[in-house]
Order: structure tokens, then C-alpha cells, then sequence
């Protein structure tokens, strides 16, 4: 069992490898909506693309969870590590409702009202109680998870638990990640990270691979993921209106 207080280097690795997935997706969704590309962005593999993509990314939000608190409990109390995931939790939530502001300023319909980023902000604040959980979590996030296969199947007239995942008849949004499933995910990454870095020590064995230049790229990348999510579709689009791809259009 390795034992280190570093950062592993599959984790950034992994979150890499998301970032890369997830401009694919949105490249081919801008060119889907802004320039008319015949791409069937809502076809089952584009579909189960995206939904892999942002698996990953929640998975790998539960795992980062266990690996800080089992570093932070060395140096600080129970109070000082949950106002830590609380000051960071709203601060991702945060940057969550500016990009609400900005779908509702600049988008005619799909406004995001709960997507990815609202999602992570509000798990990371609610899962502290349950961090040093293993098959506890394992159990719970299956079970949420089968809730929101279930309440997909239903429309409700309550918007005000549209975050919880009862979603309204009428509700359309480009990004929308509500507790139900989605939280399921974050516990199973918790009950991965207890369960493969028990105490941020990594119980498999893998080859070092962190200096490889690929290993690298895509690490560097992980280490960045909230300044890429936040500025990648501006910049893709921008690059495609420079282009001449796209035309400067309301969705």
C-alpha cells in the first residue's frame, strides 16, 4: 500500500481525460446549434457520451473528497475541514448561478438553472457527513440513482424541486444535473476513494506513469478543470464565429 501525501497522478489524469471529452462534446453541440453541422447530437452514442463524460467528472468529485479529508483531518479539526468544503462548495456553486445569469441573459431557451456545477458546489457541502462511509455510500448512491431512473419517467408541477430532480413538463434546459440521479454518483466515488486510497493511500498497484508526456498533458489539464469548464465554450465559440463557422444567433 503506497503511502503519500501527494497528489496521485491518475486522478488529474482521469479529470484530464474528462476535460478532453467534454469540449468534444460541446465542439460538436456548437456546431450542431451555431452552424447546423449534420451532427445527431441527440442520437444514443452522442448521448451516452455526454452522460459518460459527466459520470467521470462526479465520480472522480467523490473520490477527490475522501483523498482531501483524509489528508485535512491530520492538521485540522472536524469544524475547520467542513467550513473548508462549505467556503469551497458555495464558491463552485457560485460560479454555477453566473453561468445561470448568463444563459438567462444570452439564451432564448434552455436556460441552466441546475447543471454540473451547481450539482458538485451543493455535494460537496452535503457530503461531508457521509465522507468516512464505504459500502454505506455504495448502497445510497444506487439507490438514488435508481430514484432518478424513476423519476425520469414522471413530470411534475413543481418547479421549486426541479433541483431535486422532479422535473416540470414543460422544463428545457442544455444542462441539467439534479440531485436525483446525480448525487448517486459522487457516493459511489466515495465509497471508490475509501475503497481504493483508504486513508490517502493508494491499495493497488500501478505503474508510475506520471512523467509520460501524455500523462503530463492531461494532468495539467486536470489540475485546471474549473478555469477550463468556465471558459471553453467561450472560447470554442468565439474561435467558430472567427472562423466563419457559426452565426451569431440567439438559442
Amino acid at each position: 500500500m503506497e503511502n503519500t501525501s501527494e497528489r496521485f497522478w491518475e486522478i488529474d489524469f482521469l479529470r484530464g481525460v474528462a476535460i478532453i471529452m467534454m469540449v468534444v462534446y460541446h465542439l460538436s453541440f456548437d456546431l450542431y446549434f451555431l452552424a447546423n453541422f449534420p451532427i445527431k447530437i441527440y442520437s444514443l452514442p452522442w448521448v451516452l457520451f455526454q452522460r459518460t463524460t459527466a459520470s467521470l467528472f462526479l465520480l472522480l468529485v467523490g473520490i477527490s473528497l475522501t483523498l482531501s479529508y483524509s489528508r485535512a483531518k491530520e492538521k485540522y479539526s472536524n469544524k475547520e475541514i467542513f467550513m473548508k468544503n462549505l467556503r469551497r462548495g458555495i464558491k463552485i456553486f457560485i460560479w454555477g448561478a453566473v453561468i445561470t445569469l448568463f444563459t438567462f441573459v444570452f439564451l432564448s431557451n434552455g436556460i441552466i438553472l441546475f447543471g454540473i456545477l451547481h450539482l458538485i458546489g451543493t455535494s460537496i457541502i452535503i457530503s461531508y457527513p457521509l465522507i468516512e462511509y464505504r459500502y454505506k455510500n455504495l448502497v445510497l448512491g444506487l439507490i438514488l440513482i435508481l430514484l432518478g431512473f424513476y423519476l425520469d419517467n414522471f413530470t411534475f408541477d413543481t418547479p421549486y424541486l426541479l433541483w431535486l430532480g422532479f422535473e416540470p413538463s414543460s422544463f428545457f434546459s442544455f444542462d441539467y444535473f439534479p440531485i436525483l440521479p446525480w448525487y448517486g454518483l459522487v457516493l459511489i466515488g466515495i465509497f471508490l476513494g475509501n475503497s481504493i486510497y483508504p486513508n490517502s493511500k493508494r491499495r493497488l498497484t500501478i505503474p508510475d506513469l506520471s512523467n509520460n508526456y501524455l500523462s503530463k498533458s492531461l494532468s495539467f489539464l486536470g489540475k485546471h478543470s474549473l478555469k477550463i469548464y468556465l471558459i471553453h465554450q467561450p472560447v470554442i465559440i468565439l474561435l467558430l464565429y472567427a472562423l466563419g463557422v457559426a452565426e451569431l444567433v440567439l438559442l
